[in-house]
C-alpha cells in the first residue's frame, strides 16, 4: 500500500535533526538544568556525541550552559521544539488518516492466538464478533490487520463471505406511567416467562425497572435503551424490553429502521 503525503518533514528525514529534537526535548522535560551524561542515559548516544551536539546548539542560541557542564533551553530553542512538533503532528495526522480511510478494518475478539496477517474465520457469538485462526468450510473469511492472544481484541481486514447469523427478536413488555398504576398493575407471570427467554434484559423508565425489580430481575441496560436495543438486536440476541408506555415510540421507530421483528406484550 503506498500513502501519498506530503515529504515527511526534516525531523524524519533526517537522523541528526533527530537526534537534535530528541535533545533538546530532553533539555525541556528537566528543567531547570540536565548534565550530558543524563540526556545521554535518556536517548542512548555516547556522552562526547551529547557534547558535540549541545556544542552547536549552544552556538545557535537554542541552549544555555550553566557552570558544572549542565543545561538549559532557551527561548528561542523552546520555539524550534514546538514548530517541529507542530510539523510532526501535522504530518503523522495526515498518514492516520489516509491508513484508516484506505482500510476497512472490523475488531474481532480471537478465540486463540493469532498472528498479524494470518487467516481468520469470522463469527458471531453473544452479539460479539469472533475470529479463530484458519479457515473453515463455511462463514467468512478475513485477514488480521493486528496479532493478539486468545481473549484479546484483533484487527480484521480483506473480507470474504458472509458472517451466519439470525437476526435477533424483541420481546416488548410495556408497563403503564405511575399515574395509571405503572408497576405495581404488571402481570409478574407473563413478565418472568419473557426473561427466561431472552438474551439480554432492557429497562425504559422507572417504572420498566420497578416491575422487573418485583421478579428480583436486575437488567443489564438501563440507559441509551432504544439504540442498545436496536444493536442488540441487529447482532442476533434476542432481546426483552420492559418498557414505559410513554418512552414506547423511540424505540418503536428504531427496530422500524432496520426492519427487526418484535412482539408487543401488554403486561
Amino acid at each position: 500500500m503506498v500513502i501519498e503525503t506530503e515529504r515527511p518533514p526534516e525531523v524524519l528525514r533526517n537522523k541528526r535533526s533527530a537526534t537534535r529534537f530528541q535533545i533538546l526535548a530532553t533539555v525541556a522535560d528537566n528543567q531547570p538544568a540536565v548534565s550530558q551524561r543524563e540526556i545521554a542515559d535518556v536517548i542512548g548516544i555516547t556522552t562526547q556525541a551529547v557534547s558535540e551536539y549541545l556544542r552547536e546548539l549552544a552556538e545557535e542560541g537554542h541552549v544555555r550552559k550553566h557552570g558544572r557542564g549542565r543545561y538549559e533551553i532557551t527561548k528561542e530553542g523552546v520555539d524550534w521544539l514546538l514548530s517541529t512538533s507542530d510539523a510532526l503532528e501535522v504530518y503523522l495526522s495526515r498518514v492516520t488518516e489516509e491508513i484508516i480511510d484506505s482500510v476497512e478494518m472490523e475488531t474481532a475478539i480471537a478465540t486463540a492466538p493469532i498472528d498479524a496477517g494470518e487467516t481468520v474465520t469470522l463469527w458471531m457469538r453473544d452479539g460479539v464478533l469472533h475470529a479463530e485462526p484458519g479457515t473453515a468450510e463455511t462463514g467468512a473469511r478475513a485477514v488480521a490487520f493486528t496479532g493478539a492472544n486468545a481473549g484479546q481484541e484483533v484487527g480484521v481486514t480483506d473480507w470474504e463471505g458472509v458472517i451466519d447469523y439470525e437476526i435477533g427478536h424483541v420481546t416488548i413488555v410495556v408497563v403503564p406511567p405511575v399515574s395509571d398504576g405503572g408497576s405495581s398493575v404488571v402481570d409478574v407471570d407473563s413478565l418472568r416467562q419473557a426473561v427466561e427467554s431472552a438474551d439480554l434484559r432492557v429497562a425504559s423508565g422507572a417504572e420498566a425497572i420497578a416491575a422487573l425489580g418485583r421478579i428480583d430481575c436486575e437488567p443489564e441496560v438501563r440507559f441509551g435503551t432504544a439504540a442498545a436495543v436496536q444493536e442488540a438486536a441487529a447482532r442476533g440476541l434476542d432481546v426483552l424490553l420492559v418498557s414505559v408506555s410513554t418512552s414506547l415510540s423511540a424505540h418503536i421507530d428504531r427496530l422500524n429502521e432496520l426492519d427487526i421483528d418484535y412482539d408487543l406484550i401488554e403486561a
